[in-house]
């Protein structure tokens, strides 16, 4: 079920009140049909899917894998505590893993949302089941802190959360790759 709220600085604002996927599969397989159909980067192998939508934080987070991306996506759950950035405005999203940047977007089945690109092209998957394997790893490994580092020079661990530098998204693969 879709509500909506006078609370977008644009008009309605679309609260998720159930799992977006389906919704999301529909939306960008449209833009696979009206907008990336003669596009060469595309991946033939693979097809669009929504992979693992769950409740976080009071809204929808999941990953939309397509022939020519997979993204994670922030989708609206509530109206509590939902920033609204605007189309194509940057926000940073703070998970266990790291602070992750996610762009504003809107498309007319799922109303407003936010991505983070994790690939783009996807030239790099040989089937959807890589994708989705690839993707399901992802989301968990955003959901997990990395381990504690051991400090090279033996030198004390006391820093705070906040003084350890932001791990950025290519950083965040290397980490799980260990």
């Amino acid at each position: 079920m879709i509500t909506a709220s006078p609370s977008s600085p644009r008009g309605a604002f679309r609260i998720h009140t159930h799992n977006p996927g389906e919704l999301v599969e529909q939306t960008y397989f449209r833009v696979f049909q009206q907008r990336m159909a003669d596009v060469p980067i595309l991946n033939p192998a693979l097809s669009v899917e929504a992979i693992d939508f769950q409740r976080w934080q009071g809204h929808w987070l999941g990953i939309v894998v397509t022939p020519w991306c997979m993204s994670v996506l922030l989708v609206p759950g509530s109206a509590d505590n939902w920033v609204w950035t605007g189309e194509n405005k940057r926000r940073f999203v703070k998970f266990p893993a790291g602070e992750f940047a996610f762009l504003g977007s809107e498309e007319a089945e799922l109303g407003e949302f936010q991505s983070c690109s994790l690939f783009s092209p996807m030239g790099q998957f040989a089937s959807q089941s890589d994708a989705t394997m690839t993707a399901r790893a992802s989301l968990l490994g955003l959901l997990t802190a990395p381990p504690p580092q051991q400090p090279a020079d033996g030198a004390v661990q006391g820093k705070a959360p906040a003084e350890r530098p932001a791990v950025s998204r290519r950083g965040f693969f290397a980490l799980r790759a260990r």
